[in-house]
């Protein structure tokens, strides 16, 4: 494994993916430059002494290029589960790594890892699965590259968009929650192992041309997922399964709300499990944690039970 410190460009750096690699990438003694749109988004990197935060519109290819000069190694982390304005799927996934390929091959960089998704595919039931599945097959055709793709299942851990999404609906409901889907099967993965895993990759030659699924060691469903945030936070928990014709309704509607907790693209995600058909921490001689290990630390409890403890 290679320890000489590299020039690395991580483009959405800044998100929670991101924050966790770079962090980590710096304790490796790498340089790291993180591209953004607003440098209120990074701070929590600003302190990292070998991180160069760069105001930065990545869409741009102009721009794209000069990020890219005096790099050794570029790690794409974009991505969006809910579409807004002009942050569509197709922009963000497929045309931004067919943007990022061309760059490459202008800067002279060949080194590439590249965040999909577990069932990205053309063929995918969602527009967030196709659009995934063709940034793949972008770098798939470079034969200018080097690459590794890395296909999380669902990511947890501090400021996550899962586990605390959930905690907030069931303190909002009373801990009643009508769930669509809640059968669908997923390997529930860590962040920090992601990142360790991506690090791990990093500095291995055969990780080049490599697709890594990364799942954790328990294969759990929507429900279960709830349910274990709910003990964890010690809140009620009360769920009300939906048939598929309530939960495209319920999708439909969520939809339409300020922060679209629940869409009809996320339904059709959910319509396929997202589980690892080979193990590709294994692969990278890592063992992820389960959630047990991992919840109690940043879950908060009810604030109640925060009061009567102190």
């Amino acid at each position: 494994m290679s320890t000489e410190p590299l020039n690395i460009c991580v483009l959405g750096g800044t998100g929670f993916v991101g924050t966790a690699l770079v962090s980590r990438l710096t304790q490796d003694g790498h340089w790291v430059r993180v591209p953004t749109r607003n440098r209120t988004h990074g701070e929590a990197l600003r302190v990292l002494p070998t991180v160069e935060l760069v105001e930065a519109n990545i869409h741009d290819p102009g721009t794209l290029g000069r990020l890219l000069t005096g790099m050794d190694v570029a790690v794409n982390l974009v991505g969006i589960l809910n579409e807004h304005g002009r942050s569509t799927f197709q922009a963000a996934h497929a045309a931004l790594a067919g943007k990022l390929v061309a760059a490459l091959k202008a800067a002279r960089v060949r080194r590439l890892l590249q965040m999909s998704s577990l069932g990205a595919s053309a063929q995918g039931p969602s527009r967030y699965l196709r659009s995934k599945g063709e940034a793949e097959a972008h770098l798939r055709a470079a034969t200018h590259l080097d690459f590794t793709l890395f296909r999380p299942s669902v990511i947890f851990g501090p400021g996550d968009s899962l586990t605390n999404r959930f905690a907030a609906l069931l303190r909002l409901s009373g801990g009643v929650l009508p769930l669509a889907r809640a059968h669908t099967r997923f390997a529930p993965v860590y962040v920090g192992d992601v990142a360790e895993a991506v690090a791990r990759a990093l500095g291995e030659r055969r990780s080049c041309g490599q697709t890594y699924e990364l799942g954790g060691p328990e294969v759990m469903t929507l429900e279960d997922i709830v349910r274990l945030t709910a003990r964890v936070a010690r809140l009620p928990c009360h769920i009300l399964r939906l048939p598929d014709t309530l939960g495209r309704l319920q999708a439909a509607v969520l939809g339409l709300l300020p922060g679209k907790p629940l869409t009809l693209d996320n339904f059709r995600s959910l319509t396929v499990d997202s589980v690892c058909g080979v193990d590709g921490f294994a692969r990278l001689g890592l063992a992820p944690r389960r959630m047990m290990e991992v919840l109690p630390g940043y879950l908060p409890l009810p604030e109640r039970l925060t009061l009567s403890s102190t």
